[in-house]
């Protein structure tokens, strides 16, 4: 069944007295307060103070960049009982929501799509909670904000990567859903890397097990390094690894390397990284942003580079180590990141994620509302065909 904004003709009694508060940096607001907040939606460390304070003060989320703060407080009766990240931006980069033919057909007619408004975590596809409050009052919440949008000059607002329970509220508030899929690890309890591949099909074991073997035969080794174990020169590998990844392609990273000293410092529990090294010579290396305030543990693999070619060390660098730490020390999800459909081929599942998004031109609102249902039936039929690579319940293979 196709989900549809609720028609609602204006906010509710409740929305129209909450005061909201537009806040231009993030160290404006009391970390106790946004963090009470965040935990009450059940979010996570990437939705803390202290990592939106870190994309901040490192310079990768500013003004120059393109993404402006301007966090919202909502307030009842004086007191606050919602907190959304929030960024003005003046393009598109860095989101993995693609809204690019949107902002070029506003473009041909003569309209202004930037700056829009996004509520997210920078330059980060990972689902959570945007509406930072108890579920209580999480349809008040995006009542209230859908009606500070109307009544501003906003061209459009974007929630990205929403939770499935805020996503329901911000339907009921007259956004439009959007679908997207991702693809995740999830533990099924295996005690080991072998119980894992038992689990899979014939041919992905056999792939799996032949990839592993090259990067062992080419006589590297890997090692998973946690937070306060990983040093400034590591850190220091990394970044150039990261920083290389973007320059193959002749775009500057995103992030500094402010940001990963900030981040270890404040958030060190956060952090896992593989490096792949060739005896002593360190030549690769993954970070994973881990989770443990999740309503599950989960890891997020966000970043991988190599200052050399070995065939499959990419696979064994930024999966197969972190699978294998993984089940190790019994995290829930392992979420891949954006896209890559490869990625089922190493025991990854397709998963439906969502985003939610509300338009100020009725003509726009009303033909983006076509596309995404178009978009949402071709989704389906693109999930429908894709294969388990796992076995199925009689042991069988699925292919």
């Amino acid at each position: 069944m196709k989900e549809k904004p609720t028609d609602n003709s204006g906010p509710s009694e409740s929305a129209r007295e909450v005061a909201v508060q537009t806040i231009g940096r993030i160290e404006q607001i009391d970390p106790a307060t946004w963090d009470a907040l965040n935990a009450q939606a059940h979010g996570g460390s990437l939705t803390s103070h202290a990592m939106l304070q870190a994309f901040e003060e490192s310079a990768s989320v500013c003004p120059t960049t393109g993404w402006q703060p301007h966090h919202l407080l909502l307030e009842f009766d004086g007191k606050p009982f919602a907190a959304i990240p929030m960024y003005a931006k003046g393009h598109s980069y860095g989101e993995f929501v693609f809204d690019w033919a949107w902002a070029d057909a506003y473009e041909r007619h003569g309209q202004r799509y930037y700056p829009k408004w996004l509520s997210g975590v920078p330059f980060t596809p990972v689902t959570g909670p945007r509406l930072l409050c108890h579920a209580s009052v999480r349809d008040l919440a995006a009542q209230a904000l859908i009606a500070w949008a109307k009544a501003g000059p906003l061209s459009s607002l974007h929630i990205l990567h929403t939770s499935q329970t805020e996503q329901v509220s911000l339907i009921r508030a007259g956004f439009l859903a959007r679908k997207h899929t991702q693809f995740h690890w999830f533990n099924q309890n295996w005690q080991n890397f072998e119980e894992f591949l038992a689990s899979l099909s014939q041919s992905k074991r056999k792939k799996i097990r032949a990839e592993r073997r090259k990067v062992r035969e080419a006589g590297i080794t890997t090692r998973v390094l946690e937070g306060a174990e990983i040093t400034s020169e590591q850190w220091d590998f990394f970044y150039g690894c990261y920083a290389s990844t973007y320059a193959m392609r002749g775009n500057p990273p995103y992030l500094t390397r402010d940001f990963f000293e900030r981040v270890a410092h404040f958030l060190p529990e956060c952090c896992l990284m593989v490096i792949a090294y060739d005896g002593e010579r360190a030549i690769a290396s993954a970070l994973s942003w881990l989770d443990r305030m999740a309503p599950q543990p989960t890891l997020y693999g966000r970043y991988w580079g190599c200052t050399e070619h070995v065939d499959c060390l990419h696979f064994e660098v930024a999966y197969y180590s972190t699978i294998e730490w993984a089940i190790d020390n019994q995290i829930a999800v392992f979420e891949g990141g954006a896209q890559g459909q490869h990625k089922m081929a190493r025991g990854f599942m397709p998963v439906q994620t969502q985003s939610a998004h509300w338009l100020a031109h009725p003509g726009f609102f009303e033909a983006v509302q076509n596309y995404v249902e178009q978009e949402s039936q071709q989704l389906d039929e693109y999930t429908a065909n894709l294969r388990s690579p796992f076995r199925n319940e009689h042991g069988e293979s699925s292919e």
